[in-house]
């Protein structure tokens, strides 16, 4: 009710030319198309929120080669992904903080990364997977402990919070100076990017969630992870699909140093690409696969954004 209460005043105010210079919006967002805009989403989230999402983490099996297909593990929307979500909408219906944040940005875009943007702003927080399906990934129960845990490029840390609580320590590496002092304040220990893989500390949970595309040495990555898991250890990665690198702290032409070259065109496809061509050549095993949304929250127009993540749990290969 709040929302189009909203929405009406906002209608109004739209309805003068002015509208679109006052609140910075570009072309899109012009004479009355703000209000036209939030309800719109509204009628989205109310679709969504009737929605279990089954399509987010459907796997076409057949399409799989055997090892994958044994390895899959079927998850679906539960309580915490659900209570983002919820969040999500919530935010969304924050109309004017909504409209500073897109005024901030467009400002701030000038001279720093997206990434940082966010952080300063305190937006755009990430959600993978939630504690009880880390959990089934992991094949622990809510009692294990591990010693620790590195959650490479774990921007703010949001994500690092699903695991955490299963490990003595927390470390993170970050390149944006904002999301730093986010994990700071979380009371991760942050290490730094050119050094995490000196050999000081091994560690019983390497995660790479979403860093393999948006680093500019990817393979280096997985050879430093190797240096720094401990006997027994596991690593985590979510690598988005179909596979698009860009490197947001990088060379100009946001392209990475090294080139992970991944086969195929279909989610299968490509998933059967990392560990035939990536993962097994880097001296890594599958020992999980499966499908997940990546959900970011979102601005006015959307609630939140998604895009389709493929979930890996590995080991040491024996013949690494």
């Amino acid at each position: 009710m709040l929302t189009l209460i909203i929405v009406s005043v906002i209608a109004l105010i739209s309805s003068s030319e002015g509208t679109k210079v006052m609140y910075g919006f570009s072309s899109r967002v012009g004479r009355g198309s703000l209000a036209r805009t939030i309800y719109n989403r509204v009628l989205e989230d109310e679709n969504h929120r009737h929605d279990n999402h089954s399509y987010w983490y459907f796997v076409k099996r057949s399409s799989l080669p055997a090892d994958l297909c044994d390895s899959f593990l079927q998850l679906d929307q539960d309580s915490e992904t659900s209570d983002f979500l919820e969040n999500c909408y919530e935010k969304s219906d924050w109309v004017f903080m909504q409209i500073y944040h897109s005024i901030a940005k467009s400002l701030l875009s000038w001279f720093m990364e997206n990434t940082s943007i966010n952080g300063w702003l305190g937006r755009g927080s990430m959600f993978v997977f939630s504690r009880q399906q880390f959990m089934q990934l992991m094949d622990i129960d809510v009692d294990w402990k591990g010693e620790n845990l590195l959650d490479l490029g774990a921007g703010d840390g949001e994500v690092t919070k699903m695991m955490a609580p299963y490990f003595h320590q927390t470390y993170a590496t970050e390149t944006s100076k904002p999301m730093v002092r986010r994990l700071t304040d979380k009371g991760y220990g942050v290490l730094d990017v050119d050094s995490w893989d000196d050999g000081s500390l091994t560690f019983d949970l390497v995660a790479c969630l979403n860093l393999l595309d948006r680093c500019d040495k990817p393979l280096s990555i997985l050879h430093s992870i190797k240096k720094v898991l401990k006997p027994g250890g596991r690593v985590i990665v979510a690598a988005v699909l179909p596979f698009k690198p860009y490197v947001e702290f990088g060379p100009s032409d946001n392209m990475p140093t090294e080139e992970i070259m991944v086969m195929g065109r279909t989610f299968e496809e490509q998933s059967t690409s990392f560990v035939k061509d990536v993962f097994e050549p880097a001296g890594f095993e599958l020992v999980k696969f499966s499908r997940v949304p990546y959900l970011c929250e979102g601005d006015l127009e959307s609630s939140f954004y998604v895009l389709h993540d493929a979930l890996f749990v590995l080991k040491l290969s024996e013949y690494g």
